[in-house]
């Protein structure tokens, strides 16, 4: 087994091989998407890493997986959806399909409107064993709307007849949150409040969260702060000691 709450270097494919089965509740990540970005030319498997993530998660557990396509010869490459129906073929359920949308994405020129969004595959092993959805405000607090049924095809109202709104509700599962400065140097950081949204709705303090692609660390520095166990693999030397150095910062609690 790989030492807990720290962040390995090397070949991710290698690294998940030593670790046991079914030892992971929670996998944040966001790999390469294509060959959108160069990573210090260093490659990866997709398929070997989906199979030792499938291997390593425990039952209930769950992958959240961040990822966007490429244009190439003037159409997406789709390689975002085939990833998710691959993880379905190994056995996991695609439990939601989220989007990150981004209020301050990066311009480009191109012949199309500036993308502003990721998926957020979340894949499960069976049905999640921790939920806990976050929540909002809810604009109705407090008001009534009477709930129906359907018998037949026709609407009817059941015999519970009105009920009355809290005052929060569930989050949509499309979250807005800018790309921030979270990264410390690394290109493709995604925002720390992205991840620390999902650790708190799919693992419990004490819980061991892992990222194969632990870039400069953002997953880790989230768990911790949580007071998950985390494990980050990465490849890149470079981005190793990012992620070190931001680990070794003070944790201070998240508002």
């Amino acid at each position: 087994m790989l030492e807990l709450n720290r962040i390995h270097c090397g070949d991710n494919c290698d690294l998940l091989g030593k670790m046991p089965r079914e030892c992971v509740d929670l996998v944040v990540t966001s790999p390469p998407y294509d060959d959108l970005r160069t990573y210090g030319g260093h490659s990866w498997d997709f398929f070997g890493v989906a199979w030792h993530l499938k291997r390593v998660l425990k039952p209930g557990g769950v992958i959240v997986w961040v990822v966007a396509d490429a244009t190439k010869d003037g159409s997406e490459t789709g390689s975002s959806m085939e990833q998710a129906l691959h993880f379905k073929r190994l056995g996991l359920n695609l439990h939601d399909t989220m989007v990150w949308a981004k209020p301050n994405p990066r311009p480009t020129q191109s012949t199309r409107y500036e993308t502003a969004w990721e998926y957020v595959f979340v894949l499960a092993a069976g049905k999640p064993k921790t939920v806990n959805l976050l929540r909002e405000p809810a604009v109705s607090a407090g008001g009534t709307r009477t709930k129906h049924r359907s018998t037949g095809g026709a609407a009817q109202d059941n015999e519970e007849g009105q009920y009355t709104y809290g005052d929060t509700k569930i989050l949509r599962n499309v979250w807005e949150i800018g790309l921030g400065a979270d990264g410390a140097g690394h290109p493709a950081a995604y925002p720390l409040d992205l991840v620390t949204r999902h650790i708190e709705t799919w693992s419990l303090p004490g819980e061991l969260v892992l990222d194969p692609f632990s870039g400069s660390g953002t997953t880790a520095k989230a768990a911790k702060t949580l007071g998950r166990q985390f494990i980050g693999l990465e490849v890149n030397p470079e981005y190793c000691a990012i992620a070190e150095q931001r680990l070794a910062q003070e944790v201070l609690a998240l508002a």
